[in-house]
């Protein structure tokens, strides 16, 4: 069997769950991961035959996928913002919008005003890490700073912990429930916060995929219809606490709730509210900063 035969047999057998174009995507990831080719090798090697130990693999992938298992957590990994995680059921599974945040922030011409300043120690906080993602993006492309991440469960920070050892940074991890009135830990000044946390309202869940639902880590996704700012709310006060002067707060928002997660950080006094649509353009990030004078 060829290249392009393969890809097929994915496309038929996947066609009762996925589009086209995720189908297409999915194949690229586990021909990444089982014969370490990329999708322009593909383009390019679409006859090459592969041996039927590869056929095997490949099938069993396929076996997997028919069931609804997420690919990311079939092959155990996935790529993120240039770098390589490690992604089990214990984590979100890291998302293209969130690269974008990630982005924002590195070129932020917010946070360059910290980067300029040599003789300011520059402390980054994330929020409900997952799988690091977020903390070792930025600690991978903004070295000179001291990256802390957070998250309530132990069996996701050991991930994480993997992620960062994978990445080859150093990212300090501490477990925390962000939602207690009286948290374990005592924090530095931070020049960032930043939080990608539950914010799919119990009733967006019927528009949802079933993959996602049967085997994503519901306390990552999920926020009651009644109180869908929670965790916004209970971080932008930490934030208040916990920002040094013109330190920034960003968030990773519900598509829908922009204007109202504008009014909560206005309401709590946050200065410079920006609100930023991702490349689908729909509202999904926003920023604002502390003004403690």
């Amino acid at each position: 069997m060829n290249l392009k035969a393969l890809a097929e047999k994915f496309e038929t057998a996947l066609a009762p769950i996925y589009d086209r174009e995720e189908a297409q995507a999915i194949f690229i990831l586990v021909l990444q991961h089982i014969s370490n080719l990329s999708r322009t090798d593909f383009i390019l090697k679409k006859e090459t035959l592969i041996s039927t130990e590869e056929w095997l693999r490949y099938a069993q992938v396929i076996d997997e996928l028919i069931k609804g298992k997420p690919v990311q957590y079939i092959i155990g990994e996935t790529p993120f913002y240039n770098l390589r995680f490690k992604v089990n059921p214990s984590v979100l599974i890291p998302r293209p919008e969130t690269e974008e945040l990630v982005e924002w922030i590195i070129e932020s011409n917010f946070s360059n005003a910290f980067f300029e300043n040599k003789t300011q120690h520059i402390n980054v906080l994330d929020i409900g890490t997952g799988s690091g993602c977020i903390a070792i993006a930025l600690k991978k492309n903004l070295p000179n700073t001291q990256v802390y991440a957070i998250d309530i469960a132990q069996d996701t920070l050991l991930t994480a912990q993997q992620n960062a050892n994978l990445n080859e940074v150093e990212v300090k991890f501490i477990q925390e429930d962000i939602l207690s009135p009286q948290l374990k830990n005592n924090y530095p000044q931070f020049s960032i916060i930043v939080s990608n946390p539950p914010y799919i309202t119990q009733t967006e869940q019927a528009e949802m995929h079933q993959n996602v639902l049967d085997n994503e880590p519901h306390r990552a996704l999920f926020v009651s219809d009644e109180d869908p700012l929670l965790f916004y709310r209970i971080i932008a006060d930490f934030a208040l606490e916990n920002l040094m002067n013109r330190g920034l707060l960003f968030f990773e928002i519900n598509e829908h709730l922009g204007d109202e997660t504008i009014q909560l950080l206005k309401g709590k006094g946050f200065k410079n509210i920006v609100l930023k649509k991702d490349m689908q353009g729909k509202d999904r990030m926003i920023c604002g900063e502390v003004d403690h004078k």
